[in-house]
């Protein structure tokens, strides 16, 4: 545990350096499709046999070495998925959190998601992609990309290209670039639901901007960033090309669509603003129910739809390990519903909608690092664990935690995390159905069934949990202290009675 606590604190001194290079995101092992060079090499029938060999022996050279091309499928499909992020964020965690305040905080909330959103992605594009994905060190990128500087030339009109999970298999990178753009602007909103009702607008934007700046960039890149598989050319620079990635990452640790980088990390976040904001008036002692259900029951839903472009995007192709990850969306969320379910009869006598939506964002959440991760029989396994493991998470750990997290986004999203961050070491071992991790990506073969360790991959997943809890738990509690030294973290006790939507925006959401 020193030896972490050091390494983290190594990384928030580290921020000055620099990269040079352009990198991709390392979510998850995937298959190898074949390139161009390896279908030349197939085998020809008798009669093509001489013309291939003399055509070959004639081309230049450089032919053999030929950049490859985007295939328009997977760019479809990334841009497809880009869409379906932002339709999770504005309107899906918009109308579910929303919905769960009360009515006088409506549109509050819904500010609070839109702009930090919009925010977030302006400042992705100025410099937030530069320090994920570019070359730095283990903990931070560089600024190759400030400014978005090189995804294309506007002269020859060429765009540069991503790596995916696949030799000889990119993408545009602008559209790389765009795809991860929402997971920063979803991951800040997701820490808006812990200090709902009562925090100043100006405040949780400056908030933002540190905390986006100093984890969530450095976690996304101490997790996703390496060099891509073409980079692994030989035996030689295997260990060249490993130190050249992300803390997390060179450690093995498995996150398919995020996990630790969205919701851990957010969670975290989250839970120490319950605290330094404090709580809420009234908490405790008056019934803070939900203003509409139904609007969170829509978001909810939302959320489930959107979601699949969220982690079956995570592939970075439009592949079978895309349809992996899509198919344990599905399955894992279901099972989180009824499991969810189950739980409050059990503990209440009935089920409740605010149940069933709950069970379904803890599916999704659960499922996240897994998706690609792991076989179907796991995915409703994890999603049923999610379902009753959440349900303790907002009711006796939240207890026990004492804070006010107002939508329980610790409880959610960080319980859910961590639960599938873990279980992501349990069921990628492929005695278990799952697809095993790349034990060589020069060959790109996997670990088999017999030298797979599962103790040794949880140990894994576990550190890199703890290196995020400790990262963003650091940060914001630096974050909030700042902002409540420079203008303040909390309204004034006569603006949170009459309600944020008057009060800070001087409108109200429902007309009487």
């Amino acid at each position: 545990m020193r030896k972490l606590i050091a390494s983290i604190a190594l990384g928030l001194a580290a921020f000055g350096l620099l990269g040079v290079s352009h990198a991709q995101d390392a979510a998850a092992s995937a298959p190898v499709a074949a390139t161009a060079t390896e279908a030349a090499a197939a085998p020809a029938s008798a009669p093509e046999a001489a013309p291939l060999a003399a055509e070959a022996a004639s081309a230049p050279a450089e032919a053999a070495a030929a950049a490859p091309v985007p295939n328009k499928g997977d760019v479809t499909w990334m841009m497809v998925s880009t869409l379906l992020v932002i339709l999770m964020t504005v309107p899906g965690l918009a109308l579910f959190y929303g919905g769960l305040v009360r009515s006088k905080n409506m549109l509050s909330v819904l500010m609070q998601v839109m702009v930090t959103f919009s925010m977030i992605v302006v400042l992705w594009f100025i410099y937030g992609y530069s320090l994920a994905f570019t070359e730095g060190n283990a903990f931070i990128g560089g600024l190759d990309r400030l400014m978005m500087k090189g995804v294309w030339d506007n002269a020859a009109g060429t765009f540069a290209n991503a790596a995916t999970f696949s030799k000889g298999v990119v993408i545009p990178e602008i559209v790389f670039a765009a795809f991860q753009a929402t997971f920063a602007g979803i991951t800040c909103c997701l820490i808006v639901g812990a200090f709902a009702e009562r925090i100043k607008f100006s405040a949780v934007l400056l908030f933002m901007v540190l905390w986006f700046t100093f984890s969530y960039a450095p976690i996304a890149h101490m997790v996703w960033f390496w060099m891509g598989p073409d980079a692994y050319t030989s035996a030689d620079v295997v260990e060249a090309m490993n130190g050249k990635a992300g803390l997390i990452w060179q450690h093995g640790a498995l996150d398919f669509a995020g996990g630790t980088v969205v919701h851990i990390n957010a969670a975290v976040a989250g839970l120490v603003g319950s605290y330094m904001v404090g709580k809420r008036i009234g908490y405790g002692k008056e019934a803070f129910t939900p203003h509409s259900l139904t609007l969170t029951m829509v978001g909810a839903s939302l959320l489930w739809v959107g979601w699949f472009g969220f982690n079956a995007g995570s592939a970075l192709e439009a592949n079978g390990f895309a349809a992996l990850a899509f198919i344990n969306t599905f399955a894992a969320t279901a099972a989180a519903v009824l499991a969810w379910c189950l739980g409050e009869g059990l503990l209440k006598g009935k089920a409740s909608m605010l149940g069933a939506a709950s069970g379904a964002v803890a599916g999704l959440v659960a499922i996240t690092p897994a998706a690609g991760n792991v076989g179907i029989g796991g995915a409703l396994i994890i999603g049923l664990l999610a379902g009753f493991i959440c349900l303790w998470g907002v009711s006796g750990l939240k207890k026990i935690l004492g804070a006010d997290d107002s939508l329980d986004v610790f409880g959610v999203h960080g319980v859910g995390g961590i639960l599938g961050a873990l279980l992501t070491g349990v069921f990628n071992s492929p005695n278990l159905g799952g697809p095993s991790v790349v034990s060589d990506w020069v060959t790109v073969s996997m670990v088999t069934g017999d030298a797979y360790s599962i103790a040794s991959q949880v140990w894994i997943q576990l550190k890199g949990v703890l290196i995020t809890i400790v990262w963003s738990g650091v940060v914001s509690l630096i974050a909030y202290k700042i902002v409540d030294v420079v203008i303040g973290l909390r309204v004034p006790e006569e603006e949170e009675r009459e309600g944020l939507d008057i009060t800070s925006h001087g409108e109200t959401a429902y007309h009487k």
